[in-house]
């Protein structure tokens, strides 16, 4: 009898431990659809407008700024420029004295560098009295580019003080009596006429004339003529 009751709770062990085997895993997939289910409703939408929005000011900030024609560009020389020293095609450097601003933003900041080049350079001429300089600004280099400038070419210019006269043919002794007639009435008219003889042809006299210097560090205001774009 106890052999019979002992063999019957052995089998129903067994009968509980195979149901238990067989009992299906449980479905993580449907927990995480219900987690899922949990949140809100617009989350989804929140995120893909906080990127749209982040996308659109990385564009607006690769915008270029635009700086419009008319805009004056004060720079420091970086070496003297003059008239007689230079020459037409010599290229000159210097840096930017002011930020040069578009609405709250540094389009052209203070310090940048600047190339240049002189387009005209004449000295107190043989023929011509006074002196003239013209400089052109070429390019800016803004965060290691350089970009080209279309601005208004500077001009100096400096007429002479004194008198000047021009002998073309036969001078000489015209032009040496010219001259001692400014440096002593009759006598020293006889006096240069006879220096100037044999001075050959052609010459010119001046006084209180100067060529035109600007030295280092000079400050020189150029404006765009047309709109510089700066990225």
């Amino acid at each position: 009898m106890r052999s019979r009751l002992a063999l019957l709770c052995l089998c129903v062990c067994v009968a509980f431990a195979s149901v238990a085997c067989n009992k299906p895993p449980s479905d993580s997939t449907a927990q995480n659809a219900t987690t899922d289910s949990t949140q809100p409703a617009g989350a989804n939408d929140e995120k893909s407008s906080s990127k749209e929005a982040h996308e659109r000011k990385e564009h607006a900030e690769r915008k270029p700024l635009v700086v419009p024609a008319g805009t004056a560009i004060t720079i420091s020389l970086g070496s003297a420029l003059g008239s007689k020293a230079n020459k037409a095609g010599d290229a000159f450097t210097g840096s930017v004295i002011k930020a040069v601003m578009v609405g709250s933003a540094t389009a052209i900041p203070q310090g940048a560098n600047v190339s240049g080049t002189v387009t005209d350079a004449k000295p107190l001429g043989r023929f011509a009295g006074g002196a003239s300089l013209q400089i052109r600004l070429d390019s800016i280099n803004i965060k290691g580019t350089d970009i080209s400038v279309q601005a208004t070419t500077k001009s100096f210019s400096e007429k002479g003080k004194g008198k000047r006269t021009a002998v073309m043919a036969g001078g000489g002794a015209a032009l040496g009596g010219i001259i001692g007639a400014l440096a002593g009435g009759g006598k020293g008219a006889a006096i240069g006429a006879a220096a100037g003889a044999g001075a050959g042809t052609g010459g010119a006299a001046f006084t209180g004339n100067k060529d035109i210097v600007l030295p280092a560090e000079s400050d020189v205001t150029f404006e765009l003529a047309q709109a510089l774009e700066v990225r």
